[in-house]
C-alpha cells in the first residue's frame, strides 16, 4: 500500500510537471506505473498514453488563455506525428519478439528494451536542453520551417508510438531547438500535440483494456489534473530563461534513475 501512495503523489508530480514544462508527463508515469504499481512495461506504455492524454487535454484550456499555443504549427507537427504514432502502435510494438535480443547469456525482454531507449532518447533530450543549444530562427514571414515541423513530427510519431509517451519531452525540445519557439509557446502548444499523439497512439493499442485498470486509473487521473491545473498557473510566473534549463535537469535525472534501475536489474 505504501507504495501506491508513492505512486498517487506521483500522479500529482507528473500532472505538475506536464502543465509546468510540457513534458515529462510518461517520463514520470511510466516508471511509476512499473515500479510502484507493479504493471509490466507493455501494459504501462499503454496506459501511460491514455493517462497523459487525458491530464493534458485538462491543462490546453489554461495554456490557451495565456496565448501559449500555437495552432497552425500543432496541426502540421501534429498531421505527421499521428499518422506516424498510429501506425507504429498498432503494427510496430505488437511485432517486436519478447526477449528482444540476447547479450552473452543475458535475456533482454521487450519491456526492458523499451525503458532502456527510453532513457538514453531523455538524456539527448536533457543534454540539449541544459547546454542551450542555438535554435532555429522561424521563415522570414514569421512562419515555422515546414520540412522542418513535417521531418520532426515523423520522428516524435515514432518514438512516441515505441515508448508508450506522450512525447513532451521531445516535443519541447524540437519545438525550442529546430522550430524556434520561445519555452512557453513550446510548452503550450507541446500539450496539444501530447494529447492528439497520446489518444490516438492509445487508440492503435490491441493489449490494453481501460475497464481491467479502473481502479488505479480513476484516481491516478484525479490527482494529475490537479497538479497539470498547479503547474498551469505556475508556468505564469517563470520566464522562458528559467524554464529549459529547469526541463533539462528533469529529463536528465529521471532518464539517469531508469537506466540505473534497469542496469542492476540486468545485473
Amino acid at each position: 500500500m505504501s507504495l501506491e501512495i508513492l505512486g498517487y503523489a506521483g500522479a500529482v508530480l507528473m500532472g505538475l510537471s506536464l502543465g509546468l514544462l510540457g513534458g515529462g508527463g510518461s517520463i514520470l508515469t511510466v516508471p511509476i506505473l512499473v515500479y510502484l504499481f507493479g504493471q509490466d512495461p507493455v501494459t504501462a506504455t499503454g496506459l501511460s498514453l491514455f493517462i497523459v492524454g487525458t491530464t493534458s487535454a485538462a491543462g490546453i484550456f489554461s495554456h490557451h488563455k495565456q496565448g501559449n499555443i500555437e495552432w497552425r504549427t500543432a496541426a502540421v507537427f501534429g498531421a505527421a506525428s499521428i499518422i506516424s504514432v498510429f501506425i507504429t502502435r498498432r503494427w510496430l510494438v505488437p511485432a517486436l519478439p519478447d526477449p528482444l535480443l540476447h547479450v552473452g547469456s543475458v535475456e533482454v525482454s521487450k519491456g526492458t528494451a523499451i525503458l532502456g531507449l527510453f532513457a538514453i532518447v531523455m538524456l539527448l533530450s536533457a543534454w540539449s536542453m541544459i547546454r542551450g543549444k542555438k535554435t532555429l530562427a522561424p521563415e522570414p514571414d514569421g512562419q515555422r520551417h515546414l520540412p522542418s515541423l513535417l521531418l520532426i513530427g515523423l520522428l516524435v510519431g515514432l518514438l512516441t508510438g515505441v515508448l508508450g509517451a506522450g512525447g513532451g519531452f521531445l516535443i519541447v525540445p524540437s519545438l525550442v531547438l529546430l522550430a524556434g519557439m520561445d519555452m512557453k509557446r513550446a510548452v503550450g502548444t507541446s500539450l496539444l500535440l501530447i494529447t492528439v499523439n497520446s489518444y490516438i497512439g492509445f487508440l492503435g493499442d490491441r493489449h490494453v483494456h481501460l475497464a481491467d485498470y479502473a481502479t488505479i486509473l480513476l484516481p491516478f487521473l484525479g490527482l494529475a489534473v490537479v497538479g497539470i491545473v498547479l503547474g498551469s498557473q505556475l508556468s505564469k510566473r517563470m520566464g522562458n530563461a528559467k524554464l529549459r534549463p529547469a526541463f533539462g535537469w528533469f529529463v536528465l535525472a529521471m532518464g539517469t534513475y531508469i537506466i540505473i534501475r534497469e542496469l542492476y536489474a540486468l545485473a
